[in-house]
């Protein structure tokens, strides 16, 4: 009775979970129905707070966050969850009422991996929180044990630790990813198209429907962390990036 109480919590733990964390009682319903249909253990939340409390109790695999919530904002738990080290890893994907341009590209400055505008298609929902999940997973079981480097920059795509010159940097799996398929194709510009499918591992069937400019904010944040060698990044106007790496740096 024992060891079948221990498989059965050991195939539980082994169910991604997810946190909603959605104000609209409806929204939040219609989420974790369609999540629980795939197969997801979903918990929701109706306030800043609350997902704070939540997320304390158990770390989630992915966190849906809507912007305007109560007690505590979108923005602010997103800042939080960002700034602490157990929590700093955890993907999170957006949901915003707004449509402005701007007001949407701030959540990704934050930190977000991606985002929804309301009203959204709960599939398309389903099919954004696989993707963000399985490019997490993809991240941490490379195997291998390859290093790759690019001048100062040290890349172990085993233990998913990157350097410069020795210092560690703090990067989110999808930043790491952004940066591995950048070296990895040093030299050689890729479109944004394809870094969404190197990088986030979309689908090409899902990637033409999610905006570009996600890409161009990882860009910017990537570029943030690598300090002086983010100049390295170069922007290859009306197509995408390459990594250059001067002559002599290597």
């Amino acid at each position: 009775m024992l060891a079948r109480e221990i498989m059965e919590a050991s195939n539980t733990n082994s169910v991604p979970r997810v946190l909603v964390v959605e104000d609209e009682p409806d929204i939040a319903a219609l989420i974790a129905y369609q999540l629980t249909r795939e197969g997801f253990r979903v918990e929701t939340t109706g306030t800043g707070p609350e997902a704070l409390d939540a997320v304390g109790r158990e770390v989630p695999d992915l966190i849906v966050l809507d912007r305007m919530l109560p007690g505590l904002s979108g923005d602010d738990v997103l800042v939080r969850l960002k700034s602490e080290p157990a929590t700093m890893n955890v993907p999170i994907l957006m949901l915003t009422a707004k449509r402005e341009q701007e007001d949407r590209i701030e959540g990704l400055e934050l930190g977000a991996d991606d985002y929804l505008t309301k009203p959204f298609s709960p599939r398309e929902l389903v099919l954004r929180a696989q993707a963000i999940l399985r490019r997490v997973q993809e991240t941490g079981t490379v195997s291998g044990g390859r290093v790759l480097r690019a001048g100062p920059i040290r890349l172990d795509a085993e233990s998913h630790r990157a350097s410069i010159s020795g210092e560690e940097l703090a990067l989110t799996p999808t930043e790491f990813r952004l940066l591995q398929a950048l070296i990895e194709r040093r030299g050689r510009t890729q479109s944004r198209t394809q870094l969404l499918e190197k990088a986030w591992s979309v689908e090409s069937g899902v990637s033409d429907r999610i905006q570009t400019r996600t890409v161009d904010m990882h860009v910017r944040r990537l570029r943030s962390k690598l300090g002086e060698v983010g100049e390295w990044i170069q922007t290859v106007r009306g197509f995408g990036y390459r990594l250059k790496v001067p002559e002599g740096a290597e």
